[in-house]
């Protein structure tokens, strides 16, 4: 049973233990916490690109620990996402994320949402730009989660500053 807890242990700290690289590099706390720039990556379609726009921002309230902006970027979402054939239940789901009270349940939330705009999303017209869809193991409490961004650098929406860097790409969408 210890060498099982060892080796969970051990494969949790190598996922998620990049700290004394950024030590190294000298970031300071205002670099952590920077919004992705959303400009790299160009959809064919207007309606698409605003659902991508609207994800990436509220992925960066979770990363801030915003639970305000998330509220309110989600409901933003929601709204376009109600217009758009077939998303009607994942726009529910950002419905869920705009009246969570508290930031865990927004991020548990989040899950669901990102699963669903992962699958659009590799479906998607992309002109310019790669998707980076990453995978955090340690999320929900075990079972993993996966969020799409804009930039190859992992800033982990699940935990926030608690472990930013927690998570690795496990596709480029192209």
């Amino acid at each position: 049973m210890n060498k099982y807890i060892g080796a969970v242990l051990l494969f949790a700290l190598a996922s998620c233990g990049n700290t004394t690289q950024d030590s190294a590099k000298g970031t300071d706390s205002a670099a952590v916490t920077a919004p992705t720039a959303i400009t790299a990556v160009s959809l064919k379609e207007p309606t698409v690109q605003a659902i991508y726009a609207g994800y990436i921002k509220l992925k960066d309230a979770l990363v801030n620990a915003d639970d305000k902006t998330a509220r309110e970027v989600a409901k933003e979402l929601s709204a376009k996402l109600s217009t758009y054939d077939g998303c009607e239940n994942t726009a529910l789901v950002a419905d869920k994320i705009a009246t969570a009270k508290t930031l865990k349940d927004q991020r548990e939330e989040f899950t669901s949402l990102s699963s669903d705009v992962i699958a659009m999303f590799k479906h998607a017209d992309l002109q310019a730009g790669t998707i980076y869809v990453q995978h955090c193991p340690m999320a929900n409490n075990g079972d993993g989660g996966d969020w799409l961004s804009s930039n190859k650098e992992i800033r982990n929406p699940y935990y926030g500053d608690e472990m930013m860097e927690c998570g690795a790409v496990v596709q480029e969408i192209k």
